[in-house]
């Protein structure tokens, strides 16, 4: 089971009293660690972009501890937006609507939209309802890498650019929030999530399905994003023992992501077992590529997850690690074997 902790009254006073010295400030969520600062703060928000190497044209979410704030930050609240912060919020879902005149557009990437979320980690609204504001925060890691899901990994990647990091313990969800678009008076799914397509459904009713030409910039939207270091290759399900088996040969040393042991061991073969429940498997899949990542080997093999939508959110950032561009194809290409 996930440890939930809370923070004390000094770290939360330490925490809010950076946020309004401009700093950052990393916490914990339920979906993934987020990198904190002002929301109402231009020059504080561009140092997220700066510890990141974020380009300023990729939006950030603004957390808020209740959805009786949207009024400061949104131009209008849509009557389906009311429908689904009475069923999701606090909780892993962000919610993408017209600006409020004030917004600054370091927060919205320039845009006319601002993407919102009330975190359900009690952590998070504690150092929310004490700032007594918005926080601007995305992931708590460089640009397109993998998220962190503990504060060891804020640490290790951000270092001294983040002045306090709250200890969480590990996120309880694992994967970044779902996010929709509600800003044209429709509802569209732009990032699967813990929220699935289903349970929007139950909601709203007619549901369009990922992002079209006029949908606004999102975070997590790059074709390439959540990625390793080491190059990530998507491989069928019943292929991957011999894919790993092939390709070691020699003693190249390969990382295996899987939902089963190995049929047999190899000795130049690093193998996790990820289980078969999305539920854990999500929880676990940044700290497992993280591990596979730090193992020295050529390649990650990930055995392909089932068509289940349980498994979407999974898909999507898999899909995206395995996005690449390589020095002979600058055209961008998806690295799956068949």
């Amino acid at each position: 089971m996930v440890r939930v902790v809370r923070a004390t009254q000094v770290e939360i006073e330490t925490a809010v009293q950076a946020l309004r010295d401009g700093e950052l400030v990393a916490f914990p969520t339920e979906t993934v660690y987020g990198l904190g600062a002002n929301a109402q703060n231009p020059a504080a928000v561009a140092k997220i972009f700066e510890a990141k190497g974020r380009p300023k044209t990729h939006p950030v979410i603004v957390h808020l501890d209740s959805p009786r704030f949207l009024h400061r930050w949104v131009a209008e609240v849509p009557e389906v937006v009311t429908k689904l912060a009475e069923k999701f919020w606090p909780g892993p879902l962000t919610v993408v609507m017209k600006r409020a005149a004030n917004v600054h557009d370091i927060v919205t990437g320039g845009q006319d939209t601002i993407a919102v979320r009330v975190p359900s980690h009690p952590m998070a609204q504690q150092l929310l309802t004490a700032f007594g504001g918005g926080i601007a925060a995305p992931s708590a890691n460089r640009y397109g890498k993998l998220s962190p899901t503990r504060p060891e990994h804020v640490r290790d990647e951000l270092g001294d650019a983040v002045k306090v990091i709250l200890d969480g313990g590990e996120s309880q969800i694992g994967l970044e929030s779902t996010i929709v678009n509600c800003a044209d008076g429709k509802v569209r799914l732009l990032r699967p999530g813990a929220v699935t397509a289903a349970q929007l459904r139950s909601v709203v009713g007619d549901l369009l399905m990922g992002p079209d030409l006029e949908s606004p910039r999102t975070p997590g939207s790059t074709p390439s994003h959540y990625a390793p270091t080491t190059p990530l290759i998507i491989v069928p399900a019943g292929e991957i023992d011999a894919k790993a088996a092939a390709l070691s040969e020699g003693g190249v040393r390969i990382a295996v992501l899987a939902q089963r042991l190995p049929l047999k061991s190899h000795k130049y073969v690093t193998w996790i077992n990820a289980g078969r429940r999305p539920d854990q498997y999500a929880h676990d899949l940044y700290a497992n590529l993280r591990t596979l990542d730090k193992a020295g080997c050529q390649k990650i093999l990930v055995q392909d997850v089932p068509t289940d939508e349980r498994w979407d959110a999974i898909r999507d950032r898999l899909v995206r690690a395995a996005s690449s561009i390589s020095e002979s194809d600058d055209t961008g290409s998806m690295a799956v074997l068949p």
